[in-house]
């Protein structure tokens, strides 16, 4: 029992740092108010304008604020974007994020598109399905990669 008594700190000290991460650490910056960035290796007239954002952004044009800038040490462009009006905390939820409906998972996956198209000049996609019939382990990877889209890792 003695042993123990050395995991209430930890215990507390990790549940402070999840609480202030959650809050901003003290900021009230909202999640929808956070601008998402990618670096894409071409130079800023390569990228666009503050006014007119690349495709596949540019379908997203009238909700979101977009920014191209030098990336730091001459490594390319900065893009920027975010939506103009703040994401209710219920559709950031994370069962909106299982079920693919937060709307910020839009707007990550048409970043990384615009960096794909930007840099390579595709969005590279999966081959057809590696097998020819539907399994349980099949399904939940095709399930898992479909959802991992919007958030960007698996």
């Amino acid at each position: 029992m003695k042993k123990l008594w050395w995991a209430v700190p930890v215990v507390a000290a990790g549940a402070a740092a999840v609480r202030r991460a959650r809050t901003g650490n003290g900021t009230d910056d909202r999640a929808g108010d956070r601008w998402l960035t990618v670096s894409v290796y071409r130079q800023p007239a390569d990228v666009g304008s503050e006014g007119k954002p690349p495709p596949p952004l540019d379908g997203l044009a009238d909700l979101i604020d977009v920014q191209v800038r030098p990336a730091p040490g001459d490594r390319g462009t900065e893009l920027a974007a975010r939506y103009k009006e703040p994401v209710p905390p219920a559709s950031a939820s994370l069962p909106a994020r299982l079920a693919g409906q937060d709307p910020r998972q839009e707007l990550r996956r048409a970043l990384r598109e615009a960096k794909a198209l930007l840099e390579a000049g595709e969005v590279l996609r999966p081959d057809a399905p590696p097998t020819t019939r539907p399994t349980p382990g099949g399904k939940l990877v095709g399930m898992v990669t479909r959802r991992s889209g919007g958030e960007g890792v698996l």
